[in-house]
């Protein structure tokens, strides 16, 4: 049996994801303390709500710098939604916040226009496409199952924005604002949308995160 391991720092997506990983016959496990952090095989930083309020639930169990070293250390890691953008440096939710500095970029509000200059829905909410923004497509990724335009569902009103493309690993299309929907750098990969509400999609892509 596969174990996973998810950081519980009061996100309230943490129940859902747990139920999805253990559709998948994993062993999910809770970690709460820097020890059970350091200790996972495969770690998921889940997270809704404002960036800083999350970064803040870190802090205040001293998480902040063993799921850096978590990290570093090679092994499979997940970030969703907001566990997505505490990877970068930076949001500008609600002023600017920290992140945990994973992946070089900023975290920026969705603009409220479309491309065409009509005022849009901010946030973003709903099913889109995914579009592989690199050669080799999401080959050897989580996002590896998956096909050109597969769906999956978001609900955000800010968005990652990588210092360097190459970290860029899905996009899609909002009323033609490209935003970013996955980034990858190295081990560390981060799903803007929710893969635990996304479907057969989703659960493909939590399948592979458990076997890499």
């Amino acid at each position: 049996m596969n174990t996973v391991t998810l950081v519980d720092f009061g996100a309230g997506n943490l129940l859902s994801v747990m139920r999805a990983f253990r559709h998948l016959d994993a062993e999910v496990k809770l970690a709460s303390t820097p020890e059970a952090v350091l200790a996972a095989d495969r770690l998921v930083l889940p997270g809704v709500g404002a960036f800083g309020a999350c970064m803040g639930g870190l802090r205040a169990r001293d998480l902040i710098e063993p799921v850096k070293e978590y990290a570093a250390s090679g092994r499979p890691f997940l970030g969703i939604c907001v566990g997505m953008q505490m990877l970068f440096d930076e949001s500008e939710e609600f002023g600017a916040n920290k992140g945990l500095g994973l992946i070089p970029g900023r975290v920026v509000r969705i603009p409220s226009l479309s491309a065409n200059g009509e005022l849009h829905k901010v946030p973003h909410i709903g099913w889109n496409s995914l579009h592989a923004c690199r050669d080799g497509g999401w080959r050897g990724t989580p996002l590896e199952p998956l096909g050109q335009g597969a769906n999956a569902y978001f609900v955000h009103s800010y968005a990652a924005y990588p210092k360097d493309g190459a970290h860029r690993l899905a996009e899609c299309d909002y009323n033609g604002i490209i935003l970013l929907a996955a980034a990858c750098k190295d081990n560390v990969t981060g799903c803007q949308f929710h893969p635990e509400k996304s479907g057969k999609a989703g659960l493909s892509i939590l399948t592979r995160f458990l076997e890499i």
